[in-house]
């Protein structure tokens, strides 16, 4: 289980439009945002990285980059980048078992989705979180249903509160109880 202020795993995984992206090595200057998707099948996804790009500017203020983290292959992920728009990189092919490592949730496929596209067999449901630069976990979230998701703006006002504040992260205690 992942734990606030631990190091996190490492995500080594190739960027739509080429290049890699390596989280030991690429990274904001106050953290990163992982935002692992579903997948191109994902209408609600598609939605939620919208705001994601809309607000980098806002977050690179902050200095605090993102990324949106499938397990599409490199075709799908080209097609959701260009449905989201944006300057959001997009990376792919993350291997089910790192995403579990993650603490994801995966799913199997229930064919098409509303949108009219298959689901992959297996996929990772939605994750958040935000890393510091030395891979620390500041803040997670991670999901079992595509719905009701953090809001970005929220994690925009709660980065500016604990820069401002130099609120830590919590969570953190592992004694007894």
């Amino acid at each position: 289980m992942l734990m606030p202020r631990q190091k996190t795993p490492n995500l080594d995984l190739p960027l739509v439009g080429g290049g890699r992206f390596d989280l030991s090595k690429d990274f904001g200057q106050k953290g990163t945002i992982l935002s692992f998707y579903r997948g191109l099948h994902c209408p609600v996804c598609a939605t939620h990285l919208r705001e994601l790009s809309g607000l980098l500017p806002e977050f690179a203020e902050r200095g605090v980059s993102a990324i949106a983290i499938s397990s599409d292959g490199a075709e799908r992920a080209a097609d959701m980048a260009e449905k989201v728009g944006g300057d959001l990189p997009f990376a792919y092919d993350l291997p089910l078992d790192e995403a579990r490592d993650w603490g994801l949730y995966i799913s199997t496929s229930r064919g098409k989705t509303s949108i009219g596209i298959e689901e992959p067999a297996l996929f990772s449901e939605p994750g958040l979180f935000l890393v510091q630069p030395d891979r620390a976990l500041f803040y997670m979230s991670v999901q079992t249903m595509p719905f009701v998701r953090p809001s970005f703006k929220e994690l925009l006002g709660a980065v500016k509160f604990a820069q401002d504040k130099s609120y830590p992260a919590r969570g953190e205690y592992q004694g007894a109880v």
